[in-house]
C-alpha cells in the first residue's frame, strides 16, 4: 500500500476529506518556496502537489501562471522541483504528487524523470496534459508504474469515457469542477456533485474535487460529496499578494487550518 491510500484510509477513520494543496515549486523562489511547503504541511494539508513551473501552462489561470513565471525567472527546473521533493521527503512521509505538464517529462526522458521521482520519494505524478490515449508512451516503463497515475475527468466526460479513462488511475480520480481553466469563477457545487455521483459508479477510486474552490465554504460543500479537495489558485494568490509581506507563512498557516477545518465531517 503506497503513501497515498495510506493517508485515505486514515482519513476515513477520523471522518475527513484529504485537503490537498497544489504550489508551484520555486515560487517566489526555492528558498522561500520550502519554507511555504513546509508551513503547509505543518498546517494540515493531507497530500501535496508540487507544480512544475512551464512556460506555457494552458489549463492554468492568471495566478498559477504568473506563479510559474516567478519560478522560471529564477530558472527553477524539473530538475529542481524533484530535488525539492527529496528535501521535503527527508522530513515527513506526506504524500506528494508531481503536477506538470508533459513536455519537461520528454525532455528530461521519461525513464530518468520516473527514476529520479521515486529516488526523491515521489508517490505520483499528474500529467495535465497528457491524454489516455497517450499515456502508454509514459506507462512503458515499469518505473512509471510505480508512481500513481492521477487521471482527470472533466465534466463534459461521458461515462463509457470515464469508466475506460479510471480504469488505469490510481492514488485518486482528479474531477475537475468545471470546463476551463484553474482559478476562475463559477463553482456550482451541486451540479459537480452529480458528476461526482456518475463518476463514483464508474470507480472505486477515491475521488478529489478541484478548479475553483476558494474558501471555506466551498470546501464544506465538495467535502460532503468528494473524498478530497484541491485548492491552488487560492494559495497562490496569497503567495503573490505577500511577496514582500513578513507574515507570508503566518497568513499562508491560517489559511491551511481554516481550509483543513472544513474538510472534516461533522
Amino acid at each position: 500500500m503506497n503513501r497515498i491510500e495510506q493517508r485515505f484510509n486514515i482519513l476515513q477513520t477520523k471522518s475527513e476529506k484529504a485537503l490537498i494543496g497544489f504550489v508551484t515549486a520555486g515560487d517566489p523562489d526555492v528558498t522561500r518556496s520550502m519554507e511555504i511547503i513546509n508551513t503547509m504541511i505543518e498546517s494540515g494539508i493531507d497530500i501535496l502537489e508540487l507544480g512544475v513551473p512551464f512556460s506555457d501552462p494552458s489549463a492554468d489561470g492568471p495566478v498559477i501562471q504568473r506563479s510559474s513565471k516567478r519560478a522560471l525567472k529564477n530558472s527553477v527546473t524539473l530538475e529542481n522541483v524533484l530535488d525539492m521533493a527529496g528535501k521535503i521527503r527527508e522530513k515527513t512521509q506526506i504524500p506528494i504528487i508531481i503536477f506538470t505538464y508533459y513536455n519537461p517529462v520528454f525532455v528530461m526522458g521519461v525513464q530518468k524523470f520516473c527514476q529520479k521521482a521515486l529516488k526523491n520519494g515521489a508517490d505520483g505524478v499528474l500529467i495535465v496534459d497528457l491524454p489516455f490515449e497517450e499515456s502508454a508512451e509514459f506507462l512503458q516503463f515499469k518505473e512509471a508504474r510505480k508512481l500513481c497515475l492521477i487521471r482527470l475527468i472533466a465534466p463534459v466526460t461521458p461515462y463509457e469515457r470515464m469508466k475506460m479513462i479510471t480504469k488505469s488511475a490510481s492514488g485518486f480520480i482528479y474531477l475537475i469542477s468545471k470546463t476551463g481553466i484553474t482559478g476562475s469563477l463559477g463553482f456550482d457545487a451541486k451540479k459537480t456533485s452529480l458528476i461526482a455521483k456518475e463518476l463514483k459508479a464508474a470507480t472505486n477510486q477515491p475521488i478529489c474535487t478541484g478548479f475553483g474552490i476558494s474558501t471555506p465554504d466551498h470546501v464544506r460543500k465538495v467535502a460532503a460529496f468528494s473524498d478530497g479537495v484541491v485548492i491552488g489558485s487560492a494559495f497562490e494568490k496569497i503567495i503573490e499578494d505577500n511577496l514582500k509581506n513578513p507574515e507570508l507563512l503566518e497568513l499562508i498557516k491560517h489559511a491551511t487550518i481554516k481550509f483543513k477545518k472544513a474538510t472534516r465531517i461533522e
